[in-house]
């Protein structure tokens, strides 16, 4: 599971990247200021949470613990929902798209960035489940 969070993070920065030159090149002159600002938020948000993403993955090499697999997908569920929700809001007018229906994604999105730092923060006082089962499966 680690390797796999680690390349979600690293696609998801990477994805950061191209999106926020794309929006400060390309799209500059084809969105309104607020819309450019909210594509902005959602690289912003993007970014952040790939790179709690990968540090996720790091983690997992030296501990083992479900709430940091919850962590992980709560982030990668958040990316899309938050970030791609935005994405979408703000190039509506640019695509001709109806996507009023989306509003309420984006702080969904957000409640899962929240619960995913929420696994990551109690992850921290769980004891590591390979030692534990190592130790306890010797006596």
């Amino acid at each position: 599971m680690r390797k796999t969070f680690l390349r979600l993070g690293s696609l998801a920065a990477m994805t950061a990247v191209m999106l926020g030159a794309f929006g400060a090149h390309a799209l500059k002159a084809a969105l309104s200021p607020e819309a450019l600002n909210t594509f902005e938020i959602g690289v912003r948000y993007q970014f952040y949470h790939a790179l709690g993403l990968i540090a996720i993955g790091l983690l997992l090499y030296w501990r083992k613990t479900n709430l940091l697999h919850w962590g992980g997908w709560l982030f990668t569920a958040g990316i899309l929902a938050f970030s791609g929700s935005l994405y979408l809001l703000s190039a509506r007018e640019l695509l001709g798209l109806d996507v009023s229906w989306i509003g309420p994604v984006t702080p969904i999105g957000g409640v899962f960035f929240i619960a995913g730092w929420g696994c990551l923060l109690f992850a921290t006082f769980q004891d590591n489940q390979k030692t534990y089962r190592k130790k306890h499966s010797e006596n």
